[in-house]
């Protein structure tokens, strides 16, 4: 194509969008630079709304995951290595770290409920509302969540050096295996409301079973390889601390009437109606 050619075509281009433009004198000009800012532009939408999309896909999938933890807490199963199934070393704090605070605040609400329910049934019962519990079981709950696993990382470890063979989870496995553990024991302290002291301690030992026996099938392939005295007391060991915190919340939390408030109400009940008993004299408060 000759010059005069492509001049010609170009003017009659011309022609044609100035024939346009007096035709439609309201009509918007698109340049080639605007086009191109557009497409930029809606290039830039496109990528920001997918990076936003796969944050919500992610929160999801941590979300997912913690669920599926806390399920294989509350149903462990021999051969069914919490670690392996649900961890995969992937673990994480979040879930350990809501599930203590948790059961801390739902032990304290719940034992001064207790106290409430008692003064309901009693009105010679004083209750006085005891904020200090929040506090003590906000300390136990987190150092038995956090010194208890790393007295076994660190044993673990050791034992390492003297088995070549036993490959000892890390510590932050070791953290969030006993955090999921503790999941049990929030349901378990609210059924404690029941003002019936056997179903208490059944519902305390069917939830002591499960959180130790996941525990105990979590950490058997770790200390079997070991001599059988050293992986039979440390399983001993992990059960015992794991009782005591649970007997000791139970006792603490959920004091039982004392017995001078509950043998008058017995003399009481057992007297015939129009036998009163003599009023009962104050104790004289030791002084120190």
């Amino acid at each position: 194509m000759t010059m005069a050619a492509v001049d010609e075509l170009a003017f009659h281009e011309f022609e044609e969008a100035a024939n346009l433009l007096v035709e439609t004198p309201h009509a918007a000009t698109t340049c080639r630079s605007d086009q191109l800012t557009s497409q930029d532009h809606v290039a830039v939408t496109v990528g920001s709304s997918v990076g936003y999309g796969a944050e919500e896909v992610e929160e999801e999938g941590d979300k997912t995951a913690v669920l599926d933890r806390i399920k294989g807490s509350l149903l462990p199963w021999p051969g069914h290595n919490f670690v392996r199934h649900h961890l995969r070393n992937r673990p994480d704090l979040y879930g350990p770290f809501w599930i203590c605070a948790t059961l801390a605040f739902v032990l304290a609400v719940t034992g001064n409920l207790t106290l409430v329910l008692a003064q309901r049934r009693d009105p010679s019962i004083h209750y006085s509302p005891q904020f200090h519990k929040v506090t003590v079981a906000g300390i136990t709950i987190y150092c038995y969540a956090w010194l208890v696993p790393l007295a076994l990382w660190g044993f673990l470890r050791w034992r390492q050096g003297a088995r070549e063979r036993i490959g000892p989870y890390t510590f932050l496995e070791t953290v969030c295996v006993y955090g999921y553990s503790l999941f049990v024991f929030i349901p378990t302290v609210v059924l404690w409301l029941i003002p019936v002291s056997w179903l208490q301690w059944l519902f305390g030992a069917l939830a002591l079973t499960l959180s130790a026996a996941g525990l105990v099938f979590t950490l058997w392939p770790v200390v079997r390889e070991d001599t059988r005295l050293v992986a039979a007391a440390l399983l001993s060991a992990v059960v015992l601390l794991h009782a005591l915190l649970a007997v000791g919340c139970k006792l603490y939390f959920f004091q039982p009437l004392p017995l001078e408030r509950v043998v008058p109400s017995l003399q009481a009940a057992s007297l015939p109606p129009n036998i009163l008993l003599p009023p009962t004299q104050p104790h004289p408060m030791a002084t120190s």
